[in-house]
Formats: C-alpha cells, sequence, structure tokens
C-alpha cells in the first residue's frame, strides 16, 4: 500500500500528464442538442459527466484544474482511460454544474440571486477551492453573497428562496441563516419597508407606507425558511404584535379557509346558522375525505400549523383570538399534534373574552356526535378560568370596585361578563343540536360562576332553544335544566315570556311570576322614594343598576320610561293572573264531574230496587204545603235544598 506522500505525488504526476496532453483546449461557449451538452471547440471530447437525464461531454483538463472532487475521482478509478463520471448528487443540479463546467473553461459567468446559491453549493461539492487555483469559483461565489446578495433586500429573499431546494447543503454552508438574519435586520431597522420592498411597489413621494409592507414579501418563502426569518426578527426585538401581525398574514396566504378578523360579520341570537355557514364553507370544503390529514395536502397543511403555532410571540395580544381560534379550527382537522393543540387552546383561554360566535362554533369532525365540538370549547372554558384565577392570585392586581348610586360595591371582571354572554349565545346555537346530552348543556353552562351574568336573558333563551329542540325531556329533567337560570336575573321582557312558556314547568313559570311581582314591587318602591325626595334614600336593590344594564333598551332610557314598562308589565301580570284563576275554576269544574260520574257509577245497583218500592207504595200528590196523602197517613215531604257552588 501506498502511503499518503506516495499518493499525492503519484495524482500530482498523473494530473500533469492529463494537462499536458489536452493543453490547447479553449472554447467560448457551450451548445445544447436534446439532452446533452457540448462545450464547442476543436479538440474531442474525452470525459462524459452525466447529472440525472442530462449529459455532458467535456474535457478532462479544465475540469482538473479546478475541481478538486473531479480530480480525486479520476485518480481513484485506478482506470488508465474513464470516460464517463455520473454525479447524480449534484446540488443545484444540472444548471449549477453548467455553471461550474463553463467557469472551468474560463467561459464569463453572469452571478445573479436567482443562480448564486446553487453555484456556491456546486462549487462545495466539486471542492473549487484555492488550493488549485487562486481566485476559484468558492472564493468568488461567498464574494458574491457576503457583498451584494446580503445588502439588498431583495436578492436576500430571492437566495432564501432558491435555497428551497438545496438542502442540506445551503444549511451547512449558513447561507440560509446569513440571509434570514439579513431580512430580519433590513425589517427591524426599516420596517416600512420604503427602501427595499421586494413584491409590492415602491414607495413614491407622498405615499403613507405602513409598518406591514415586508409581511408579503416574506410570505413568499417556505414555511421553514419563513421560521428562520421570524427568529431572527424576534431575536431582534421587534414588537410583538408586528412579529404576529406577520405571521398571520403568512397564514392567510398559505392556509385555505383562513379569513380576515371581522370579515366573517358578527352574529347574534338565532340568525347565526346561516353566517356560520357561509362563513366556514370554504375551509370545511378542504376536507373531503375522513383521512384528509394522511394526504399530502393534510401534511403539508399541519407542517405549516405547527410551525406558526411553535413561533407565535408569548405576549397575550401579539395575535387576535380570532386568529387563534382559526388556527385551532384547522389544527383540528389536520390532527396536528396533542401538545400543541393544548399551547393553543391555552392562548385563547388567555383572550377568549375577544372571541366571536363564528370563531366557537368549530365542527366536531366526526370526533363527536354533536355537530359542533362541544368539548373543544369546554377546555377553552376551563383555562380562561384558570386564567382568571391566576391574575386575580396576582398582587399587582386590585379588585375591582364601582360605585352605584354612591355605594361601593365590587363585582366581577368584565372579561367574565362578556365570555358568559358568548357562552349563552353559543348554547342557544348548539341547543338545537338533537345530539347534544342534556349533561353536556349542564357543564356548559355551569362552566362560569353565578356572579358572572348579572342577566340571565341569554341563558334562559338558550334554555327554551333546548326544550324546543328536545321535546321528549322528562319533568324532572326539565326542572333541572331550569336550575341553570336565577328567575330574579330575567329582564322584564324575559319574565313575560317565560309566564306564558308552555314549554317550562308550571312551578318555573310560577317562580317567574312571582320573582318579578318582587322586583316589581321593589322598582316602585325606589321610585317613589327617590321622587319623594326622602334625605337617606337608599335603592332597594343595591346592584339594580348592574341589573338594568344588562336588560332591553327602554331600562336605560330614564325612569320615566321605567314607569311606563312597570305599569305595563302590572297588567301582563294581571292579565297573566286572571288566566290562572279561569284555569283553576275549569279544573275544579272537571273535579266536579269526575266525582259527578263515580257518584252514578256507585248508585246504579240500587235503581232496580228502587223502581219495585214504587210499585208497591201508591203515591199521592204533593200539594202545595208539601204534604202527600199515603192511606190515611199524611206525610210531610220536604223539598231539598239547592247548594251554590262557590268559584272562590
Amino acid at each position: 500500500m501506498w502511503d499518503s506522500e506516495s499518493e499525492s505525488i503519484a495524482a500530482r504526476n498523473y494530473k500533469n500528464s492529463v494537462l499536458s496532453s489536452a493543453h490547447g483546449v479553449q472554447t467560448d461557449k457551450f451548445e445544447q442538442k436534446g439532452q446533452s451538452w457540448y462545450a464547442v471547440t476543436d479538440v474531442p471530447s474525452d470525459l462524459t459527466v452525466q447529472i440525472g437525464e442530462i449529459t455532458f461531454h467535456l474535457h478532462k483538463f479544465p475540469l482538473l484544474s479546478k475541481c478538486g472532487k473531479m480530480e480525486r475521482i479520476i485518480y481513484e478509478s485506478r482506470e488508465t482511460d474513464l470516460k464517463k463520471v455520473i454525479l447524480d448528487e449534484m446540488p443545484g443540479g444540472p444548471e449549477a454544474f453548467e455553471l461550474a463546467a463553463k467557469f472551468c473553461y474560463g467561459i464569463t459567468v453572469d452571478l445573479t440571486a436567482s443562480v448564486i446559491a446553487g453555484l456556491r453549493c456546486a462549487a462545495e461539492y466539486l471542492e473549487m477551492t484555492e488550493d488549485l487555483e487562486e481566485g476559484n469559483l468558492i472564493f468568488k461565489t461567498e464574494a458574491f453573497l457576503n457583498y451584494v446578495v446580503l445588502a439588498s433586500w431583495k436578492d436576500s429573499i430571492l437566495v432564501l428562496q432558491s435555497c428551497e431546494k438545496l438542502s442540506p447543503w445551503a444549511e451547512n454552508l449558513q447561507i440560509v441563516r446569513r440571509c434570514s438574519e439579513s431580512v430580519a435586520w433590513k425589517a427591524c431597522t426599516d420596517p416600512t419597508g420604503a427602501r427595499w420592498l421586494y413584491t409590492g411597489e415602491q414607495s413614491g413621494p407622498g405615499t403613507n407606507v405602513g409598518h406591514d409592507c415586508w409581511f408579503e414579501d416574506v410570505s413568499v418563502l417556505r414555511i421553514d425558511h419563513f421560521v428562520r426569518v421570524v427568529s431572527a426578527v424576534k431575536v431582534k426585538g421587534m414588537k410583538p404584535e408586528l412579529v404576529g401581525a406577520a405571521i398571520k398574514h403568512y397564514a392567510m396566504k398559505l392556509i385555505p379557509g383562513m379569513v380576515k378578523d371581522g370579515s366573517s360579520g358578527s352574529v347574534q341570537g338565532h340568525c347565526m346558522t346561516a353566517s356560520a355557514s357561509k362563513s366556514s364553507r370554504s375551509l370545511d370544503a378542504i376536507v373531503n375525505k375522513p383521512d384528509h390529514y394522511l394526504s399530502p395536502r393534510g401534511d403539508r397543511q399541519r407542517t405549516i400549523i405547527e410551525s406558526l403555532i411553535s413561533i407565535i410571540p408569548p405576549q397575550k395580544d401579539s395575535v387576535s383570538c380570532s386568529f387563534l381560534l382559526q388556527l385551532l379550527r384547522i389544527a383540528s382537522m389536520v390532527n396536528v399534534s396533542l401538545a400543541l393543540v393544548t399551547e393553543l387552546e391555552k392562548r385563547v383561554g388567555m383572550q377568549l373574552e375577544k372571541a366571536t360566535l363564528v370563531d366557537l362554533l368549530i365542527p366536531s369532525y366526526n370526533r363527536t356526535a354533536t355537530v359542533y365540538d362541544v368539548d373543544l370549547v369546554q377546555r377553552l372554558l376551563e383555562h380562561f378560568m384558570i386564567q382568571e384565577q391566576m391574575e386575580n392570585l396576582s398582587p399587582e392586581r386590585n379588585p375591582l370596585v364601582e360605585k352605584h348610586d354612591g355605594i361601593q360595591t365590587s363585582h366581577v371582571s368584565n372579561a367574565k361578563t362578556i365570555v358568559a354572554r358568548l357562552v349563552d349565545s353559543y348554547l342557544a346555537e348548539v341547543s338545537r343540536d338533537k345530539n347534544l346530552s342534556l349533561t353536556n348543556f349542564q357543564v356548559l353552562a355551569e362552566a362560569l360562576p353565578d356572579s358572572a351574568r348579572s342577566c340571565d336573558d341569554g341563558i334562559y333563551r338558550a334554555i327554551d332553544s333546548y326544550l324546543k329542540a328536545h321535546p321528549m325531556l322528562s319533568e324532572h329533567e326539565r326542572r333541572r335544566l331550569c336550575r341553570l337560570m336565577d328567575s330574579q336575573k330575567l329582564s322584564m321582557d324575559a319574565c313575560t315570556h317565560a309566564a306564558q312558556n308552555e314549554r317550562l314547568p308550571v312551578r318555573v313559570a310560577i317562580q317567574v311570576i312571582l320573582a318579578e311581582q318582587i322586583k316589581l314591587n321593589n322598582a316602585l318602591a325606589n321610585a317613589t322614594f327617590k321622587e319623594s325626595g326622602h334625605p337617606n334614600y337608599q335603592p332597594i336593590i343595591p346592584s339594580r343598576k348592574t341589573v338594568l344594564e344588562e336588560t332591553p333598551q327602554s331600562f336605560q332610557e330614564g325612569w320615566a320610561s321605567a314607569k311606563k314598562d312597570i305599569n305595563t308589565l302590572k297588567f301582563d301580570l294581571e292579565t297573566v293572573k286572571t288566566k290562572y284563576l279561569e284555569l283553576q275554576h275549569d279544573m275544579e269544574g272537571l273535579l266536579r264531574q269526575s266525582d259527578s260520574t263515580t257518584k252514578l257509577k256507585h248508585q246504579s245497583s240500587w235503581s232496580t230496587g228502587w223502581k219495585k218500592f214504587s210499585k208497591m207504595t201508591k203515591i199521592s200528590t204533593i200539594d202545595s204545603t208539601g204534604i202527600r196523602s199515603q192511606g190515611n197517613a199524611e206525610v210531610i215531604v220536604k223539598t231539598p235544598r239547592r247548594w251554590r257552588n262557590s268559584l272562590s
């Protein structure tokens, strides 16, 4: 076996012999014929390089003079006359090798941002170092990258795009890292993008350029390179809101079904279904099969979602709650890892009060029998309550205090009140699902404390909707359902509706009437006492203002309008009482008829005997004095007294 020095001497001698044998090879262009490239020269080709389906007919001398890999391949082959070399692993493919081969022949090569990354990787693969020739291709491509590409916003993005097909060479040569940091530095230095806008139009004089101009440029990158740019931007201290906006813009372009905040419109009450279906139609259309997440498209979406979740800034308001819920919706569709889904649910729980009803209506995608994923919403509420408890225990947070007519009263956070309304609206919508169990409805309604609802109109509307969709509930189940609301926290309109609602148990309707009567008396007493100008006036219900804020608009127009509503309510209550008395009278009549029928059946066996007894006895006529004769005797007959049935 030769030692290393002997090998080096032998390789040098072999190289010199090859160079001397082809010293006169010169050309100024390459020519392509079909799938083959030819160096245009008078000297016949003595080497064929195969890359995929493309063949290069070249000469050994130009390649061996600058390519260490070609020299090593030819020498290590132990063949005296090697004719063909296969380089299927060439980074950049035939395009990059063509440029490298032209460089070896001395042909001028135009370096541009679109080809520089592939050519730099090809030079590294071919080992075109300074040891073989000064000013070799590695040196020239590195100089172009450092002094031209990295100084330009546009060129840096173009190079990042071209690196998508050069893994892992572009990563190992730090091309991706350097270009990502260059883009991040420019984005942080001039976030308006006025000097280096790439895909958008250059800003002219008097043009207002926003901080989001660079979002469109970086959105053309593949997800892994976009992650590198965003990570570099975060390290350099960009505001979380701008980072979140860039992530959102990227998701809007790359993920089907994503919509801008507020574009789906606000939905309230029972008018939600059509709007919700319309807003989610484009999203649900991409789920054509149960195994969508196993398809290449689903796998790509899963990769994008998981990557975006991992780079969202930790600050609470860096991205909107609506955007997080849209990510969560698609994450449920494409089977994102459980750990990332849980993290996303926690993020939503941190700002659940900013969600909308349409955002919460996430389909179950065949995971449960219900149309919407009720379990998911329940988990979001649990995360929200945990966050609220942590904030309440924080020493920096002071208890909320509000004055009501001069009296200070503590109340729950505004976030809980907003979330309670949101949950009530959600329950009113999902309650129409016949597969929604009473237990699921109850658990979701009880996820928030009673103090979160200053008015129970919303939960009453949800209960009424559930009763309408589930008419086969037993009396016990209906009572159990109605215990979720407090009749004393219903508004005037809700009480009027509940008092006449045939779906409610009778006991609940009576409780509503009594509660409203008490509330009416208190309101009248407060109004009278206040108008009298008594110096010691205090409202009977300290939290009345809070209740009125949640009731219809008529209560917010002042006491004058409230008195009119109270009089109307009194009339309605009297009407209800009258109907109730009529119903009681009808029931008493039915009971009397039932008793009469029972008595007639009992006396039917005696009727025959009385008829026989009448034949044996002479019946005398009864005079006006009530005396009749029977034989020689006189019998006094008393007319039976007629009793009056009282309705009292």
